[in-house]
């Protein structure tokens, strides 16, 4: 397991532990330490001058940017199954507009999911929404569309087949905010985790194998992966997938017509186990 299940899981996937999306959790982790978006969009902003600095200044200081962002803002890769026990768990989702895309002026298509668990009940809802009860960023979704799991579901399944890759995010770690689906073009958080090496997105617990017996090599799995990790043999006239590169997001299953490919345990191969 990652360092995120082990320091947040307590014996399971740090993402598929119900705690971590608590509205209780983030008002304690918010009476030490407040999430400010002010600050964070500073520290954004000096995130994308490292990215133009010389790759020496980048080696050295892409380490520090990576541990404070796991205190507060990180991500991780997951595949679709990985989702749809996050939906089982929750008990409220909203769509909403992603910053990234915002930022670079791409056209809206609310790619981000709020995921919270919140008190339920008359009674509870009363506490919640009681002044200074620490519950502010959570049930308060009337600037929010809010929609079902089965909704949220269905979208991210046609999500797949644009190619878009699922990651769960914290907001004061582990307190565990939401969902995008992200693509290298518009995703500022995977274009400086894969094209300028500041890791503000982590592997999934998984990686992907293609099955060389069922693959035709059609080479439609290359399309959908965000991460270069697919290649193409002239020779046996199959796909490959570099596992060293692979982030686990179970994307190119979607185009393969074929069922080639799947997703195993990260820590079955020897050779990426210890790679996050």
């Amino acid at each position: 397991m990652c360092e995120f299940c082990q320091e947040h899981g307590e014996g399971k996937k740090w993402y598929l532990n119900a705690k971590n999306y608590s509205q209780d959790l983030y008002s304690d982790l918010a009476k030490h330490q407040v999430f400010d978006i002010k600050k964070f969009s500073q520290d954004t902003k000096k995130l994308a001058e490292l990215k133009k600095a010389p790759a020496l200044v980048r080696a050295v200081m892409a380490p520090y940017v990576t541990e404070r962002l796991k205190r507060m803002h990180y991500g991780q890769v997951l595949p679709i199954e990985d989702v749809e026990q996050i939906f089982g768990m929750v008990n409220r989702v909203v769509r909403l507009a992603c910053v990234c895309r915002k930022k670079r002026e791409t056209k809206e298509q609310r790619y981000c999911y709020g995921v919270s668990i919140v008190p339920q009940g008359e009674e509870a809802q009363k506490v919640i929404n009681r002044p200074g009860s620490g519950f502010e960023d959570g049930p308060d979704t009337r600037q929010l569309e809010t929609v079902s799991k089965e909704q949220a579901l269905e979208s991210f399944r046609l999500y797949e087949k644009e190619g878009l890759c699922h990651t769960v995010w914290t907001k004061l770690t582990p307190f565990i905010a939401g969902i995008c689906n992200c693509d290298r073009a518009d995703c500022g958080a995977l274009q400086a985790t894969v094209v300028n090496g500041v890791q503000e997105i982590f592997r999934a617990e998984y990686v992907a194998e293609v099955n060389p017996e069922l693959c035709n090599g059609c080479r439609q799995c290359m399309r959908g992966c965000q991460f270069g990790a697919i290649g193409y043999s002239a020779g046996n006239k199959k796909a490959y997938i570099d596992q060293n590169h692979c982030y686990g997001c179970g994307i190119c299953r979607a185009n393969c017509v074929k069922d080639a490919i799947r997703l195993v345990d990260r820590v079955s191969i020897p050779a990426v186990a210890n790679l996050w």
